[in-house]
C-alpha cells in the first residue's frame, strides 16, 4: 500500500447522526474498508491533535455545539487501540463528567476494552454523563480487519453488559465475505444476548473511495450502477436475511437508521424525520413501546419558528441565508448549496428535515438526506 500523507479532519465536526469529536486521528489498524484509508490515516501511529482539556474547551466554544446533540468520540481512530489513545479517552471522559456537558456520548470500537476503561465509563455514567458503547462486529476476518483481535472484540459484549454499560451492536459493513446466513448468525447469536439493539447499515461508499471498495467487492465496479449514489449497499443474501428474520431474533431490535437506535437506547423519540416513513415502517424492526413513544410525541412537537432558524443559521456562520420553512411538515428549504455538515447540524438541533441544492464539491456521502435508496447487489454466478 503506497504511503499517503495524512490529511486530518476537523477536530470537531458534524455528521449525519451526531457531532464528532476527534482530538486524536489516525489508526494503527488497517481495516480494508475503512473510510480513513484515502486520508492516509490507517496503519499509522495515532496523532494527538488536542489535549483532553483543549478538546472540552473547543467543544463548548464550537459553532456546532448544542446540548441536544449526541457526541461521538474518536471517529478518526479507535480510542481503545493504544495506551496513548486509551489514556486520552479516560482523561477526556473524566473531564466531561466533571463539566456541564450532559450530551449523550458514544464510543465506537473493535478493540479490547480493559477494566480501567470500563471503570471510567461506569463512574462517569454514575455522574449522569450518558455514555454508550458501539461494538463494531460483523463477522469479517483478519484478512479484511487487519490487526483486530476478534476474540477480544467478542469478549467486550459480556464484559460491558456485566458492568451495566449500554451496548449498541454496530453490524457493518455488509460485504459478500460476511453475507452467508452462517456468518451472520455467528455474529447475531452473541449480539442478541448482550446488546440493546443492532444497527445494520450496509456499506457506505464515499465519493473518493470507489477503487478501495471495488478491490473488496468487484461487482461494484459494474458501470451500470453507482454505489456512491446509494444510501447503503447490501449483498442480496444479507438483505434477504434481514427481511426474513429467523424467529429466534424476533424480539431483538434492528435499525437501519442509527438515529433511531440512539433514540431507543436513550429513551427518546425520533428527531430525525424517520418516524412514519417507509424506512420506519418497513426497514426498522422497532419495539412496540418505542413506536408508541414516537406516536405520542413526534406529531405533537412544538413547531419550529423562522426566528429559531435564523438564530441557528447565524450561530453556524450562515447569517442572512435565504430559506423557506414549512412549520407543519418541519421541512426547511435552503436557498443555496451549503455543506452537509451545516445541514446536519440544523436538522439535529431543530428536529427538521433540511433540503438544499447539492454542493458539487461535497465529499461526504449524502444518503437518505438526498433521497437515496439502498442498493442491493445479487451474487455473481
Amino acid at each position: 500500500m503506497p504511503l499517503i500523507p495524512p490529511r486530518y479532519e476537523p477536530t470537531h465536526d458534524q455528521h449525519d447522526t451526531w457531532m464528532v469529536v476527534n482530538p486524536i486521528q489516525g489508526c494503527n489498524k488497517v481495516c480494508r474498508y475503512c473510510y480513513l484509508q484515502d486520508l492516509g490515516l490507517t496503519g499509522v501511529k495515532p496523532a494527538v491533535l488536542a489535549t483532553p482539556e483543549e478538546t472540552v474547551e473547543q467543544l463548548l466554544a464550537h459553532r456546532y455545539y448544542h446540548p441536544a446533540l449526541v457526541l461521538a468520540l474518536y471517529t478518526c481512530t479507535d480510542a481503545l487501540a493504544t495506551p496513548v489513545t486509551r489514556a486520552h479517552l479516560t482523561a477526556l471522559l473524566d473531564l466531561l463528567g466533571a463539566s456541564t456537558v450532559r450530551n449523550p456520548v458514544c464510543i465506537i470500537t473493535k478493540c479490547a476494552i480493559p477494566d480501567d476503561v470500563v471503570e471510567c465509563i461506569a463512574r462517569n455514567r454514575a455522574a449522569d454523563l450518558p455514555i454508550l458503547v458501539y461494538l463494531s462486529y460483523s463477522g469479517l476476518g483478519p484478512d479484511i480487519e487487519r490487526g483486530i483481535n476478534h476474540t477480544a472484540l467478542r469478549d467486550n459484549f459480556p464484559h460491558l453488559h456485566a458492568a451495566d454499560i449500554p451496548v449498541i451492536h454496530y453490524w457493518r459493513p455488509a460485504l459478500p465475505q460476511n453475507s452467508t446466513p452462517e456468518a451472520i448468525e455467528h455474529v447475531m447469536d452473541l449480539a442478541v444476548r448482550y446488546a440493546a439493539c443492532t444497527v445494520a447499515v450496509g456499506t457506505k461508499v464515499k465519493p473518493t473511495a470507489m477503487d478501495q471498495i471495488t478491490e473488496l467487492w468487484p461487482a461494484l465496479a459494474d458501470p451500470g450502477i453507482d454505489p456512491r449514489a446509494a444510501d447503503s449497499v447490501w449483498p442480496r443474501p444479507t438483505w434477504d436475511w434481514l427481511h426474513a428474520l429467523p424467529d429466534r431474533y424476533a424480539s431483538h431490535p434492528f435499525f437501519q437508521t442509527n438515529s433511531c437506535a440512539l433514540a431507543y437506547v436513550l429513551g427518546r423519540s425520533d428527531r430525525a424525520g424517520v418516524w412514519n416513513t417507509p424506512t420506519c415502517l418497513a426497514a426498522n424492526r422497532c419495539p412496540t413501546a418505542q413506536r408508541d413513544l414516537c406516536l405520542r410525541t413526534v406529531p405533537h412537537r412544538e413547531p419550529v419558528t423562522a426566528t429559531q432558524v435564523e438564530e441557528r443559521l447565524a450561530k453556524i456562520g450562515l447569517p442572512g441565508l435565504a430559506f423557506t420553512l414549512d412549520a407543519g411538515t418541519r421541512i426547511l428549504h435552503l436557498g443555496r448549496p451549503v455543506p452537509l455538515r451545516d445541514r446536519h447540524n440544523l436538522a439535529q438541533v431543530l428536529a427538521l428535515t433540511v433540503r438544499a441544492p447539492r454542493d458539487p464539491q461535497e465529499t461526504y456521502w449524502q444518503g437518505r438526506l438526498a433521497g437515496a435508496e439502498p442498493l442491493i447487489i445479487d451474487p455473481r454466478p
